[in-house]
């Protein structure tokens, strides 16, 4: 296989649109590029992703890798990418077998070993993968985020774990919310005070008035 389909999301505002990385391996002189209007921590993603795919103990293709972001008028922002881009070389370079993604997202960062490394505002990516009826694939630091949705989002540290997943070697782990921890018994809450009403909302706005 020398095309590969990845699908990711992007981060605009409150809402999480659909990206889909496709990657293509064609003869040539080797060279990678990443069209689709990146934004530079985006273009900086080939040296991430092929730093983490050699200390992961893959090979990193020696050919012509072309890596389309989709759609093209979409700003693409950050480093959520690096995972989604990392399997799509991995695909497309034939090194994760025939296997189908169609029904799996990725989003995540990586360090250049390979770790994975959290994202911000990753909810509305867990909310929108959850109504399109896939599984998100995102890194360990974000679970707890994405637990907040009902679905089967699953998290990982490192890139070795995804592939092992993929391939149905071992199972990640599923986003489980832990129990929230109770209030001490003498803790105090400014609904307690009666009255002075000017002085509860002093931690909000920082401002105190002279009486």
């Amino acid at each position: 296989m020398s095309l590969a389909t990845i699908y990711s999301r992007a981060r605009v505002g409150v809402s999480s649109p659909l990206v889909t990385v496709e990657t293509h391996i064609s003869n040539g002189l080797p060279a990678l590029n990443i069209v689709g209007l990146p934004e530079a921590a985006v273009r900086e993603a080939k040296d991430r992703v092929r730093s983490a795919i050699i200390n992961s103990h893959f090979e990193w293709p020696t050919r012509r890798v072309t890596i389309n972001l989709a759609p093209a008028d979409l700003p693409k922002e950050g480093g959520r990418y690096d995972l989604a881009i990392a399997i799509s070389v991995l695909a497309a370079s034939g090194q994760l077998g025939d296997i189908s993604l169609r029904d799996t997202e990725f989003i995540g960062e990586l360090a250049l070993s390979g770790e994975i490394r959290g994202v911000s505002g990753l909810l509305p990516s867990a909310i929108a993968c959850h109504h399109a009826n896939r599984q998100l694939i995102l890194p360990d630091d974000n679970q707890q985020e994405a637990a907040l949705v009902e679905g089967n989002a699953v998290f990982a540290k490192h890139l070795t774990q995804v592939t092992a997943h993929l391939l149905k070697q071992t199972q990640l782990p599923i986003c489980v919310s832990k129990p929230a921890e109770p209030l001490p018994l003498d803790h105090k809450d400014m609904r307690d005070v009666k009255g002075q009403y000017q002085a509860r909302r002093v931690p909000r706005s920082g401002r105190c008035g002279r009486s």
